[in-house]
């Protein structure tokens, strides 16, 4: 006798069992993976009619659905649907394009992902979209550029490379007021340690690519909508013929089972090793909201239960060749870019000439760090080998 299906509560369980039935598919644990075009109709009747549960891969499959369905129970109730992108930028644009056209207005925080901005100033511009960058910290003030014709507000929180702390429920509520949806980039917290829909974004993106995959072998994206955004979303992605391949779908509903676990690690390994940045003669600041010392750490004590592993650093002022010595010394690190997997990063970065609403002028070069899953006294002793060689190169 098959077991009486129980509702689960918690999200480390919600992560194990969302958008899973064994028993829909002879008993294996894991869905299905449907490599599918074509779906065949009984009869001429049923096809003239679509009567089937699905009607082209492309539009679903049993592997599209058990994701998408895995997706928004751990995003929880007031999440309508999702969608699947091919990445997740794929996911930024597709939500921008179904909230936006020719004529309309969007508000765009000038902290966001820098590919976001480039869509916003080259495609988007060429439909007849305007966009307008604000203080990430602008907080309720952002009703003041809100016009007749504002469609969208987009937020990142924490901002892109800079970590800018956003308060998402006062903007929210000052887009809603005046007739603006409310899109957000949640890939850094994840919906495990921040809830989007219950703060009051209508449009929820991840890069699946990063902490959903947790692997490194993957691209996917996924916008997550309430009820009164889906249906634009899933027409967008509908008539611009977007899908997902079913392998990669099929390594987001790997990496998504692992999540509750993978999480919790980056984050306590990451906070240890801001903490000890802080103390280094060589760092200036450490851009991290989870610190007390951090601008933004109220608001992220608020509204956010968790962190995870990325975040960044200003060093004290040092040349070049002294920042690419430290970098070139670190053996656990690697140089590169995306984050979100099992391996520790860092990238240098000057962000400065992408802002126009705000300033970016650090003290010191900034250096972005992912902390992966190793072990955190490890990757210290690396770093401290680094900062050695930092100091030689002087």
């Amino acid at each position: 006798m098959a077991k009486k299906p129980r509702t689960p509560t918690q999200p480390a369980t919600q992560l194990v069992n969302a958008g899973r039935d064994p028993q829909a598919y002879f008993g294996f644990i894991n869905p299905p993976v449907y490599h599918a075009s074509t779906l065949l109709y009984p009869t001429a009747a049923d096809q003239v009619a679509q009567r089937s549960r699905y009607q082209y891969g492309r539009r679903g499959t049993p592997t599209m659905e058990a994701l998408e369905n895995a997706l928004r129970e751990i995003e929880g109730d007031k999440c309508a649907g999702v969608a699947l992108l091919p990445s997740g930028l794929a996911a930024i644009s597709t939500a921008l394009l179904a909230v936006a056209g020719s004529g309309d207005h969007i508000l765009m925080s000038d902290t966001a992902y820098w590919p976001t901005r480039m869509f916003c100033d080259g495609m988007l511009a060429r439909m007849g979209v305007t966009t307008t960058y604000y203080d990430p910290l602008i907080g309720a003030g952002i009703s003041k550029l809100i016009q007749p014709n504002t469609k969208a507000v987009y937020l990142e929180s924490p901002g892109s490379q800079t970590f800018e702390m956003q308060d998402v429920p006062a903007i929210a509520q000052a887009a809603h007021d005046k007739g603006a949806l409310v899109l957000m980039d949640n890939t850094w917290a994840t919906p495990l340690y921040f809830k989007p829909f219950e703060k009051g974004v209508d449009l929820s993106i991840q890069a699946g690519t990063k902490y959903i995959g947790g692997h490194s072998d993957v691209m996917i994206g996924c916008v997550s909508a309430n009820t009164k955004a889906l249906p634009a979303l899933k027409d967008t992605v509908y008539t611009m013929g977007l899908c997902v391949g079913p392998d990669d779908m099929n390594l987001a509903l790997r990496g998504l089972r692992t999540l509750g676990v993978r999480l919790p690690r980056h984050q306590e390994s990451a906070l240890k090793i801001a903490r000890w940045f802080e103390q280094r003669p060589e760092v200036s600041r450490v851009l991290h909201p989870a610190l007390e010392s951090n601008p933004g750490h109220v608001i992220w004590k608020r509204d956010f239960t968790g962190a995870c592993g990325l975040f960044s650093i200003v060093l004290k002022p040092t040349p070049e060749k002294s920042v690419y010595a430290f970098m070139d010394e670190l053996a656990l690190f690697g140089i590169g870019y995306s984050w979100g997997g099992f391996e520790s990063l860092v990238v240098a970065f000057d962000c400065g000439s992408q802002r126009t609403a705000t300033p970016w002028k650090p003290e010191g070069p900034t250096l972005r760090f992912h902390i992966g899953l190793e072990d955190a006294g490890d990757l210290i002793a690396d770093l401290e080998n680094g900062f050695t060689a930092m100091a030689a190169a002087r």
